[in-house]
């Protein structure tokens, strides 16, 4: 019985067709054999192949890729919710993302998915007390994928954030499980008080590309904002705002916004 569980315990479906797709990426073009063999052939877990993957996309003259690495591993040792969390992301994007057609494409290129893993560990080091390490992963993120989430902020799983230029993220902001997000969304405060300014984002919402939500404001779960939104006020649940500033304009038209990903006004379908 305890080989049994030990046995469950490695099953690792996201891994393993990672793994898989891998292979046959290396056999149908050889060219990219050393990235895709640095990036995930060699690694034995998950986690293992995210700490290489930043540490190579983050490090600088200021910062080895050795150090970014050890600091990786850290944390996904210490905490297993962060590598539960980045494959909740893998299949979010995968299943949402018409141009995501296999699960290693987040890992090797898209910059949403590589930016939100260096956030998660920018989260826990913040959380362990280490704030400028923190900051520093805040800012080499922000340089190499035009990303700039503090890492304060608290973001649950399953997210996607399609495109992710300028995406902007403050440090009193929460996001729920299962948020989409396109490029250019900011996610703000409205001045320059120093408490909790930012907004909170409840599960299954949908966030329209170049769409401002500012403010201690709560929008609440399995709502749309649509494209160029200016949103300063809270957001009922189930329902589509729109316009700038931003008013309610119907309800969100189904159940699963953020899954379904239609962004016209008529609703999902």
């Amino acid at each position: 019985m305890a080989e049994t569980r030990t046995q469950v315990q490695h099953v690792d479906p996201v891994w393993t067709r990672i793994r898989e797709e891998a292979h046959e990426a290396v056999t149908s073009e050889p060219l990219l054999g050393g990235l895709v063999h640095g990036c995930i052939l060699h690694h034995k877990t998950l986690e293992r192949a995210l700490s290489y993957r930043i540490a190579s996309k983050l490090a600088s003259s200021e910062m080895s890729e050795q150090i970014l690495r050890e600091i990786s591993d850290e944390a996904y040792d210490a905490e297993p919710s962060l590598g539960q969390a980045a494959r909740a992301d893998i299949v979010a994007v995968l299943e949402r993302d018409p141009a995501c057609h296999r699960m290693l494409q987040p890992l090797l290129f898209f910059k949403g998915f590589q930016a939100m893993q260096a956030y998660r560990v920018g989260h826990w080091l913040w959380q362990q007390g280490r704030k400028d390490f923190a900051y520093f992963i805040q800012m080499r993120a922000s340089e190499c994928f035009g990303i700039d989430i503090h890492p304060a902020a608290r973001i649950g799983r399953g997210i996607m954030i399609d495109h992710a230029h300028s995406i902007v993220i403050g440090e009193t902001a929460v996001v729920g499980d299962n948020v989409s997000m396109l490029h250019s969304v900011t996610l703000g405060g409205t001045g320059k008080e120093d408490d909790d300014r930012h907004p909170k984002i409840e599960d299954g919402v949908l966030i329209g590309a170049g769409a401002k939500v500012l403010g201690n404001i709560r929008v609440g779960h399995c709502s749309r904002i649509a494209a160029g939104s200016v949103v300063l006020q809270d957001v009922p649940p189930c329902t589509t705002v729109a316009g700038v500033p931003a008013r309610i304009v119907g309800e969100a038209g189904c159940d699963q916004p953020s899954q379904m990903m239609d962004q016209l006004i008529r609703g999902c379908h």
